[in-house]
C-alpha cells in the first residue's frame, strides 16, 4: 500500500498557506514537508504500514526528493516512520513507552530551562515574554490551532534562551524537534488553547518573580498535562 494520489488534492494549496501563516525564512522546505505528514499520521490519514515512497511524496509536493528524505528521516526520530534496508519507508506509530520516554525527556529539559529562565533573564527578555504570553491569550479566543502553535513555539523558545546556557537550549529544541508531531496534535482538543494558557500563566509569574524552584516545577507539570492531552486526542480519533 502506497500514498494515494487523493491524498495529494489540496497539498499545494497547504503548504502554500503554511508559508503565509509563519514568519518568511522561518520554515525549511523538509520541514515543511514534515509538519504535513506527520499530522496526517497522527490523525490517522497515513495508517501505519503505508509505503513512503520518496519519488511519489516528491512528485505529490512538487520538489526533489532531498527535502523528502531529510524529512522521513526526522519522522523516523519521532517514531512516525519505520525505515527499512532496501524497502523504503513506512508509517509507524511510536510506542506508548516510547512516547512516555520522549514526553519525560521533553519535560525535564524544559524545566531545566524554565528555573535557569527564572534566575538569569534579562528584564528585556522578561518583557518580551510577557508580551508572547498576552498574544497566545489572545490567541486562545480565536481557537486556531496552528496559529497557537506557532506562537507557542516562540514562547518557549524565548524560555530556552532565558536559560543563558546555549547547550542545554540546542538539547532542549532537538527534543522538541521529536515531540513535536504530538504536542501540535493535542491543541486540536476541545478547550486546550485556553488550558494551555493558564498552564504558561503559571510558569511566567514564576520566571517574572525569579522562582526558580517554582518555574521548574510549572513547566514539568505544563509538558506532563501535554502529554495527557495527546493520549486524550489519539483516543479520540482511534
Amino acid at each position: 500500500m502506497t500514498v494515494s494520489d487523493t491524498t495529494a488534492a489540496g497539498d499545494g494549496h497547504n503548504i502554500r498557506k503554511r508559508r503565509q501563516d509563519t514568519a518568511p525564512g522561518r520554515l525549511t522546505r523538509s520541514e515543511e514537508l514534515r509538519l504535513v505528514l506527520a499530522d496526517e499520521i497522527v490523525r490517522g490519514l497515513l495508517p501505519p504500514g503505508v509505503a513512503l515512497d520518496e519519488t511519489q511524496l516528491a512528485q505529490r509536493f512538487n520538489v526533489s526528493r532531498t527535502p523528502v528524505r531529510e524529512a522521513l528521516r526526522q519522522l523516523a526520530a519521532s517514531g512516525l516512520v519505520a525505515t527499512r534496508a532496501h524497502r523504503g519507508a513506512v508509517v509507524a506509530r511510536p510506542s506508548s513507552s516510547q512516547l512516555q520516554d520522549m514526553f519525560e525527556s521533553m519535560a525535564e529539559l524544559e524545566a531545566l530551562c524554565a528555573g535557569l529562565a527564572a534566575e538569569r533573564m534579562s528584564g528585556a527578555e522578561r518583557q518580551a515574554l510577557e508580551l508572547l504570553h498576552e498574544e497566545l491569550r489572545k490567541l486562545s479566543y480565536l481557537g486556531d490551532p496552528q496559529r497557537f502553535h506557532e506562537k507557542n513555539e516562540a514562547f518557549h523558545d524565548a524560555i530556552y534562551a532565558g536559560s543563558h546556557n546555549s547547550h542545554i537550549a540546542e538539547l532542549t529544541l532537538a527534543t522538541r524537534v521529536r515531540v513535536q508531531p504530538f504536542r501540535r496534535a493535542q491543541f486540536r482538543n476541545l478547550g486546550r488553547l485556553a488550558k494551555s494558557h493558564a498552564e504558561h500563566d503559571r510558569v511566567v509569574v514564576a520566571i517574572l518573580r525569579g522562582d526558580r524552584a517554582g518555574a521548574t516545577k510549572a513547566m514539568r507539570e505544563h509538558i506532563e498535562l501535554v502529554r495527557e492531552e495527546f493520549e486524550l486526542y489519539s483516543d479520540s480519533i482511534e
